[in-house]
């Protein structure tokens, strides 16, 4: 499709593989939007416009999407642990409304917004899919509530605004440039470099490939139907088979011990109260162990069907991902995600 594509958030993870699937396209004319202060490593040499501002910018949200067919919004604060939330609100909901408003006068042919599985109701039996509506904001935490409201944000835009809005429910995200790591690829990463000595006994997810994830991104601009939203998973693994997967890979052993869910659980308990005497936020919190085995497994089809996505078997991403922090010297302490 001709004309200038945008990607707002370039430099994370999904981001930064969006671009590099557009130019693998033969896309000439991409445009990046990115803050001052995010690490431009996952995008350094490639030859994009990089544009500089911030989602509460209008001025530079109105030039960055001037001219612009589609935009791909890959911004979000994913960080379930936060004692005070509303950092998450920020980002993840008034932030995309000021997105919003500037796109829907942007005179877009899409806008691809990036959503979270965590969208997605649970079932008791069979798959879940896009229609399953959510059902469980009351054990979500804060997080869940803003992809929730930020997903039906974007929904309202499309019904009242006439935003030609698509929300694509991405599942965690496994190969190269992992730089910050996300939380999940960061296990693994301790796990291919021999510093993670257990494994969660019962934490299951849904997982891609990034590039997969990317290329689902890129055709739902193309042929995403306004108003709708798509599952972006390929399927249902054990951080187990995960880890496994990866140290073979690399000749590691991987981790051999156990450690139940429920046990990791309490050790989060008294991690919380450790964190809240030290008015300071940690990662292991019930809530975050919590999220790690509440989702139900998921169907895709209909992102097979209505965008022509075929993803690959995430193993080979996890594969990529392990010689990638293998080799990586020094994961990076910033990046937009």
């Amino acid at each position: 499709m001709v004309g200038t594509k945008l990607v707002i958030g370039a430099s994370g993870f999904l981001g930064s593989h969006v671009v590099k699937q557009l130019l693998a396209d033969g896309e000439t004319d991409i445009r990046v939007l990115i803050r001052t202060t995010s690490s431009t490593r996952a995008i350094d040499g490639l030859p994009v416009d990089i544009r500089y501002g911030d989602i509460f910018d209008v001025q530079a949200l109105r030039d960055a999407m001037a001219g612009c067919d589609i935009v791909y919004y890959c911004v979000v604060d994913a960080r379930p642990w936060l004692r005070d939330p509303r950092p998450l609100w920020r980002t993840n909901v008034d932030g995309l409304r000021n997105v919003l408003d500037v796109a829907a006068d942007a005179d877009l042919y899409r806008f691809v917004f990036t959503s979270s599985i965590g969208t997605i109701g649970l079932v008791d039996g069979g798959l879940a899919d896009e229609t399953t509506r959510h059902n469980w904001l009351d054990i979500g935490g804060e997080y869940i509530r803003s992809r929730v409201a930020a997903e039906e944000l974007v929904m309202r835009y499309c019904a009242e605004r006439a935003l030609p809005g698509v929300a694509m429910c991405v599942a965690n995200t496994y190969g190269a440039g992992d730089f910050l790591p996300t939380p999940h690829g960061g296990m693994l990463a301790a796990a291919v470099r021999g510093k993670l000595p257990f494994y969660i006994d019962g934490y299951e997810a849904e997982v891609v490939g990034i590039e997969d994830a990317a290329r689902a991104m890129i055709l739902a601009g193309e042929h995403g139907r306004v108003g709708e939203r798509y599952i972006v998973s390929e399927r249902f693994m054990s951080t187990r088979e995960i880890h496994q997967i990866g140290c073979a890979a690399v000749g590691i052993a991987a981790p051999k011990i156990g450690i139940p869910i429920r046990a990791m659980s309490a050790a989060g308990h008294v991690s919380a109260a450790i964190a809240r005497i030290r008015n300071k936020d940690t990662m292991l919190t019930p809530l975050n162990i919590r999220l790690m085995h509440i989702m139900t497994p998921l169907d895709h089809t209909k992102a097979e069907r209505e965008l022509g996505w075929t993803p690959r078997p995430t193993a080979e991403a996890v594969v990529a991902a392990a010689h990638f922090f293998r080799g990586l010297r020094r994961p990076a302490a910033e990046g937009a995600r």
